[in-house]
């Protein structure tokens, strides 16, 4: 496994793979490698010839008051876990190299970018979206992997690859999950030890939920109402519990058959997000 710095350094070695007939595949990371991760590496290996990881902290993503300055950066742990895996680039960006000091373009996904997570976080998915589109610039793939575990992340993404024609398929890979059910997350770190011990409730919360939605008398509104006292209950400051279309998270009527249940959710400073989706009858 090779690592790479530059973007200077980075792109003669994908044209020269292009040029060979190589596929590339590509998995994007802020670091603090977990098992989610490296199944996003597995799933990428096995699609092309050519695997980049990239690690980079995005600043831009991060709102006042959130973790930049605290989020984990374990770029030495994570170096030996993808050295192990079917890696051959390692991308590591260094800040000023993807930000010019006067930099002052970024992209806005209408609506999908305002709703969720977006209400709590504003400009977050401006941030995410931005850095996407130029590590897409730099590393030209042809398949990029994300993790359904940030579901509104992976619609929005969809969104814009459609929207601005890039030329790049997007795979998802299924939320990895601890064996209590809790999802995996970076953030998990910052949980103590009696917080780790309730953070599972929140997909256990989901699985019931989910379940109810699916009886032939169910009230979506009623449900997500429900959901949020109890979370209440166990001590999380809940943010959202919405039943949504899986297409465009708008908010689900009583006909949708394809949904996606979002939560989001903290435990002290530590924030949560889970999400399933499921299919249930047509109603008439």
């Amino acid at each position: 496994m090779l690592t790479v710095s530059s973007i200077a350094e980075l792109r003669p070695l994908v044209k020269k793979w292009r040029r060979e007939g190589d596929r590339i595949a590509f998995v994007p990371t802020m670091g603090n490698l977990h098992a989610g991760h490296l199944k996003l590496v597995d799933e990428a290996s096995k699609a092309a010839e050519r695997v980049i990881v990239s690690i980079f902290v995005n600043p831009s993503q991060f709102g006042p008051g959130e973790d930049f300055a605290s989020y984990p950066r374990t770029e030495a742990d994570d170096a030996k876990a993808l050295a192990s895996c079917s890696v051959d680039v390692l991308f590591l960006p260094r800040p000023e190299a993807m930000y010019a000091k006067d930099h002052a373009t970024s992209i806005a996904i209408d609506k999908l970018s305002t709703l969720h997570c977006g209400v709590s976080r504003p400009g977050h998915f401006s941030g995410v979206a931005t850095v996407v589109a130029k590590l897409f610039n730099i590393v030209q793939p042809d398949i990029a992997f994300f993790g359904e575990k940030d579901f509104q992340q992976l619609t929005i993404i969809r969104r814009m690859v459609r929207d601005l024609n890039f030329d790049v398929e997007i795979r998802s890979v299924a939320t990895v999950r601890e064996p209590d059910g809790l999802a995996m997350s970076s953030r998990n770190n910052y949980l103590s030890a009696e917080q780790r011990t309730c953070a599972p409730e929140l997909y256990r919360l989901l699985c019931s939920a989910r379940d109810k939605a699916q009886q032939p008398d169910s009230q979506l509104g009623e449900i997500q109402r429900e959901a949020m006292a109890t979370l209440k209950s166990f001590g999380f400051e809940p943010d959202y519990v919405s039943f949504c279309r899986t297409y465009d998270l708008e908010p689900a009527s009583e006909q949708d058959v394809e949904l996606v249940l979002l939560a989001a959710a903290k435990l002290d400073k530590t924030r949560l997000i889970d999400n399933l989706r499921f299919s249930r009858y047509a109603r008439h």
